[in-house]
């Protein structure tokens, strides 16, 4: 006997409200959920970008990630090890995400294997991502560590077409991501234009040239 194809589709699970989850409309500047908050719930980003940061305790802030369209926020959740947010989750510009209750991601994902691999899919990509920023951090210049950022922001690399134009993002926020100062920022990227790798023409371009720093500076 055949056995029943389940009609449970992940794109449409991630695409609209139903039991335990709802799409949430969020201008630039808000806060999702701050660091320490009960973590009840993941975010999954159907549009926008979302920063990560994360305060110490002597109030030195510092920006641990940049996530976008297709992106989950708070999976941490998900660990029962975990009960509280490790980070603080901010819009950057105007974003609609869909906000499903942690019982609901848990039902769904042990009962649909579709999502299953979905969200290990992002699990290990995410993995993979933090693994290189570290490698990054401990081994590349700050030139190198800027100019890797820039082009992961205009998505050089992800299935499609890269973005030629990245969301506005401000020198300060790019100087907490490398580790550097603002006033390096400033130089580097100033120094990036003159050499064709960027430009100001309503917004920030990024062209795939930068690669060179990466592969020669």
């Amino acid at each position: 006997m055949a056995t029943r194809k389940s009609s449970f589709r992940p794109e449409t699970f991630l695409a609209k409200t139903g039991i335990g989850r709802r799409i949430i409309d969020l201008p630039k500047k808000q806060v999702i959920f701050s660091q320490g908050d009960a973590g009840d719930a993941v975010f999954y980003i159907q549009k926008g970008r979302i920063r990560l940061t994360v305060v110490a305790k002597t109030g030195k802030e510092a920006t641990i990630a940049l996530l976008g369209t297709g992106d989950f926020v708070g999976e941490e959740c998900i660990a029962t090890v975990q009960p509280f947010r490790l980070a603080t989750a901010t819009a950057i510009d105007d974003c609609s995400v869909l906000r499903i209750q942690k019982k609901e991601m848990l039902r769904v994902l042990h009962e649909e294997h579709a999502l299953s691999d979905v969200f290990v899919s992002y699990l290990l990509a995410r993995n993979i991502r933090i693994q290189e920023d570290l490698i990054d951090q401990l081994f590349n210049s700050s030139e190198k560590r800027l100019a890797r950022i820039l082009l992961l922001l205009a998505q050089f690399g992800k299935e499609g077409k890269p973005e030629t134009v990245v969301p506005k993002i401000s020198q300060q926020v790019l100087a907490e991501m490398v580790g550097t100062t603002r006033s390096r920022v400033s130089f580097f990227m100033n120094r990036f234009r003159k050499l064709g790798f960027i430009e100001y023409n309503g917004g920030l371009r990024v062209h795939n040239s930068l690669l060179n720093v990466l592969l020669h500076a």
